[in-house]
């Protein structure tokens, strides 16, 4: 879609992603793969729940049978915090020097990963190199060793993005690292790897997915933004041409597969349109960025009390990821309709060929709520834990949130976050 420029504005925007294998037992093929990245000795990322679906090890295992030495660490944490990360750090630098690293897992793994190679390949410590205000923000001086990231939950996007997410546990936040040498070097999408994926998993991770479409095919319109030169460009540039492709075919597939994933499991074909969209989805957003529902999710996956999701660890309280991003998304997107009318019809259309898109700013907000209603997730804020007395302290922790905040559509006032934070203790 052809969008206004304004005098001054921006003409440049930016498009990377990493190489890309796709298919069933394309996993078998790492070994082979890092042996074209002249790699030796490599660092294999996973977390236990991973660890016991027996694949990290049969990929550990043919990897090692090219003559490649593999070093397992499968201690990552789901929903990586700064201690674990730490941890992780710790014995990447004791074990190794690495010339490459492998993660197989969840968003978790991989951005696992991708901290201990920055760490492993540059001075410092994670503070240093977390978004400012909450970190020091720095920009890694050396390049980073080449990271495969193998997913095996449908939803995450790590594999193609810059971004490595952690929560910050003395200020009760969810943050992240974000630097273009984070990208991993390729991504190894092998949809059976998913076929053991919990069906609230599913629901979430694939409510991860959606998001990552819809908010990078709502994003800020990249010559919407000021001018800059080249030193001052970041890998969420804004909606533009290329990512608007990615988005619109994750939007696509998922209309077609999401719900049938969460029924059925064993659904291959299912698996495979998730995966495919997981894809996808990461390309856009990767690149165009993420907005709102992002930014809120940070503070309610940050300031969870003991809400403990069905096939997640029940060791400890979480919101997961995907699951905190889709509590606010109806709210955030029934706010941001102003901004683009015509992209917020459209979307809901891609999902739902029956919009009605009479109802206007209600069209997007009705077919996510419908669609969170049938795959099984919590309705609303309310259900995980929190209440109308936290909505001071949920703006507080999305206003930390900047980076993503910029990317929005319309700008987001304390009192607007408020507002949609209150909106969406209930969906139904």
């Amino acid at each position: 879609m052809t969008q206004p420029r304004s005098t001054d504005a921006e003409t440049v925007f930016t498009y990377g992603a990493p190489g890309l294998k796709f298919g069933a037992g394309s996993s078998a093929e790492i070994g082979h793969d890092l042996s074209q990245l002249g790699a030796t000795r490599v660092l294999l990322v996973t977390d236990p729940g991973v660890a016991a679906t027996g694949h990290p090890a049969r990929i550990a295992e043919q990897i090692a049978a090219t003559g490649i030495e593999v070093v397992v660490f499968e201690d990552a944490h789901v929903e990586p915090t700064d201690e674990s990360l730490a941890g992780a750090v710790e014995f990447g630098r004791s074990e190794g020097p690495f010339d490459a690293y492998v993660a197989v897992g969840g968003g978790s793994a991989i951005d696992t990963a991708k901290a201990v190679n920055l760490l492993g390949s540059n001075e410092g410590e994670l503070m240093d190199y977390i978004n400012a205000p909450v970190g020091r923000a720095l920009a890694p001086a050396h390049p980073l060793q080449p990271l495969i990231a193998v997913p095996t939950t449908t939803g995450t996007g790590s594999e193609s993005t810059t971004i490595c997410v952690l929560d910050v546990l003395s200020l009760h936040v969810k943050t992240g690292i974000s630097h273009p040498r984070l990208r991993p070097t390729m991504a190894v999408i092998d949809p059976t790897l998913t076929l053991t994926q919990p069906a609230m998993v599913t629901a979430a991770a694939g409510m991860d997915i959606l998001c990552h479409a819809l908010e990078s095919w709502t994003a800020r319109w990249y010559a919407d933004f000021p001018a800059k030169q080249a030193d001052e460009r970041v890998p969420y540039c804004g909606a533009n041409p290329i990512a608007d492709m990615w988005s619109e075919k994750a939007l696509s597939l998922l209309a077609g597969a999401f719900r049938s994933a969460v029924r059925d499991g064993g659904d291959v074909h299912a698996r495979e349109q998730m995966a495919l969209a997981a894809t996808f989805a990461g390309m856009g957003f990767g690149n165009a960025g993420v907005h709102i529902p992002h930014a809120n999710a940070y503070p309610i996956a940050g300031r969870v009390r003991d809400f403990r999701p069905e096939g997640y660890p029940q060791e400890e309280a979480m919101v997961p990821h995907g699951m905190a991003v889709s509590l606010t998304a109806p709210e955030a997107f029934r706010f941001t309709f102003e901004a683009s009318p015509e992209r917020h019809l459209a979307a809901a259309r891609l999902l739902d060929p029956n919009t009605d898109t009479s109802a206007g700013p209600d069209a997007l907000p009705d077919v996510l709520s419908a669609l969170m209603r049938d795959i099984g997730l919590p309705n609303g804020l309310a259900e995980v834990g929190y209440g109308s007395a936290d909505v001071d302290d949920l703006v507080d922790g999305t206003l930390k949130q900047q980076r993503l905040l910029a990317t929005a559509p319309r700008e987001a006032t304390p009192d607007d976050l408020a507002a949609i934070f209150t909106n969406s203790m209930e969906h139904w």
